[in-house]
């Protein structure tokens, strides 16, 4: 996943480690929405996949907080990756938010539950053990699409 998946064409690569950063945000701004079931928590966290899933993640407020922040105090090489996936996991991630916006306006909470908590377990395989279950999909629709 970190190496570009066409070289025919010319690909955005991105610092590998800031999706990763953008996983733990995402993880504790999920919970938040989860334990709390409120609105504005999975509203902010959808306009920040909508970001993530059109101009892609490196373009976040998350991205922003890591590339200013955390960044700059690590060491050794960048590990780079190809945008791709990372922002289809960002449209997977918008997805599950927009539908947790409309259990939550539509007063069916089990469906608010369940698609936070789809996210959330999505977003913490990323934090806690560096594997994006997005890109993974997408590296699976890309290998079925070329067969």
């Amino acid at each position: 996943m970190t190496q570009n998946l066409d070289s025919k064409k010319k690909t955005t690569t991105i610092d590998a480690r800031g999706p990763r950063f953008g996983a733990v945000i995402t993880t504790v701004v999920l919970a938040t929405a989860l334990a709390t079931n409120n609105l504005w928590v999975i509203a902010a966290q959808a306009f920040v996949f909508a970001i993530g899933a059109i101009k892609g993640p490196q373009f976040t407020p998350y991205a922003f907080i890591y590339k200013k922040i955390v960044k700059p105090r690590l060491k050794g090489e960048t590990p780079i990756e190809d945008v791709r996936p990372p922002q289809f996991a960002q449209s997977v991630g918008l997805l599950f938010a927009l539908t947790a916006i409309v259990g939550i306006t539509t007063g069916i909470n089990t469906i608010f539950i369940v698609a936070v908590a789809f996210a959330l377990a999505a977003a913490f395989l990323n934090a806690a053990f560096n594997f994006c279950l997005g890109c993974e999909i997408y590296l699976l629709l890309l290998r079925a699409r070329s067969k």
